[in-house]
């Protein structure tokens, strides 16, 4: 008979997330900083050419783009999985006021960007660019808070990040896949029906997993799906349970064991080598008129304006409805100053970017313009609030259900 994780450690597990999470951001922030120093230095060409450079079957840029970044998507799955079973997100009331305000995070964006590039078809591929929320980079600015910022709100933010990332994959899945290759879709819809079956079985070591989810990301890679969903799709079948043996013996779940050994690699290298190679944004290259492009006013505004409306607003409402409560010891400008940090919309942004305009370099310059403008702005004034804030803020609101 089925029975629920044994070994789930859901609050130690989310404290090492964020603490991973927190300090990758600021990781990030520095590689970020010297892609963009490279891009603009004597150095360009050099770095430029070392991205393009053919390795095997695909360009360095490709192989971290379509395969390393994949590490990063099996962690966000395994993160989506592990919340929504036996963490954060496990039950209803839980769910409501992060869910809530992902969505309205994730729509708002997209209807600024669609009012300043509706005229445009070529450009209107990027609606969904602004969407995201870049969970390292955001708790990393507010790990510079220190105890400014109640656990309970990181906690709201950890959340909302996580569904956000579960928008955004079905975003990629569906919005952003060419030409199918029905075959290849066929044989990974197979490998993958191994994988749940590996589950169901009990097998819980990780190779066998790991194995068949090679296969399944050379699959999905041929099928045109962008290989990236098969790091998702793999995580949903590695187990959250353990067998009565091992966990008599103290062994943690296999998604517990793999997460745990991927978070600071992802962390510390993935994300920031992705940073790295797709940050550098050649300034000479861009004119005067790109800073007031209706595509770079469309992300920049959705992350700073429409993130802040979209998840502020939509927190308000469920609060004042009654189907949620304000994080326990949170304020409501504390709520504000969170808001405003979610318009930090890096990794996941530039990765939906490079999606919709990789064969339109001017249209990715402006692009990558708007997102360091409006995280950049967005981050500022989020930290701002919360700095300016006196420690615990004013009248906390009450105690979350359960």
């Amino acid at each position: 008979m089925a029975h629920r994780p044994a070994l789930r450690r859901p609050i130690p597990m989310l404290r090492e997330f964020l603490e991973s999470e927190a300090a990758g951001g600021l990781v990030l922030m520095a590689a970020a900083a010297v892609a963009l120093l490279l891009a603009n230095s004597p150095l360009a060409p050099g770095y430029q050419a070392a991205l393009h450079a053919a390795i095997g079957p695909l360009s360095l840029e490709h192989w971290i783009n379509d395969a390393l970044m994949v590490l990063f998507f099996l962690l966000v799955g395994m993160e989506i999985k592990r919340e929504f079973l036996g963490g954060e997100l496990a039950s209803w009331p839980r769910r409501a006021l992060p869910g809530f305000a992902a969505a309205g995070g994730m729509a708002v964006p997209a209807l600024i960007y669609a009012g300043f590039t509706w005229q445009d078809p070529a450009a209107l591929r990027g609606w969904a660019i602004p969407s995201a929320t870049d969970i390292a980079f955001a708790l990393g600015v507010i790990s510079l808070l220190g105890d400014r910022v109640p656990s309970a709100l990181k906690v709201f933010l950890a959340a909302l990040a996580i569904i956000d990332d579960l928008g955004a994959v079905l975003i990629i899945a569906v919005f952003y896949t060419d030409a199918l290759s029905l075959p290849d879709l066929g044989l990974a819809a197979l490998v993958l029906a191994a994988l749940a079956g590996l589950n169901r079985a009990g097998v819980r070591r990780l190779w066998p997993y790991l194995l068949l989810g090679l296969l399944l990301w050379l699959l999905v890679f041929r099928s045109g799906v962008h290989a990236t969903i098969a790091g998702v799709a793999l995580a949903l079948t590695i187990p959250l349970r353990t067998g009565g043996a091992q966990a008599a013996g103290g062994r943690a779940a296999p998604l517990l064991r793999l997460e745990h050994h991927l978070q600071r690699p992802v962390a510390f290298l993935v994300v920031p080598v992705f940073g790295l190679a797709n940050a550098g944004l050649p300034l000479a290259n861009l004119s005067a008129d790109a800073l007031t492009a209706p595509l770079t006013l469309g992300v920049g505004l959705g992350l700073l304006v429409g993130k802040f409306i979209g998840v502020f607003g939509s927190a308000a409402l469920v609060i004042r409805l009654g189907l949620a409560d304000l994080p326990m010891g949170a304020s409501w400008p504390q709520m504000a100053g969170v808001s405003l940090l979610c318009g930090i919309g890096f990794t996941m942004s530039l990765f939906i970017g490079m999606l919709a305009f990789e064969d339109t370099p001017l249209l990715l310059g402006e692009v990558k313009l708007g997102i360091m403008l409006g995280s950049l702005l967005a981050g500022l004034a989020g930290w701002t609030v919360l700095r300016l804030l006196h420690r615990g803020g004013p009248s906390p609101g009450p105690r979350p259900r359960r």
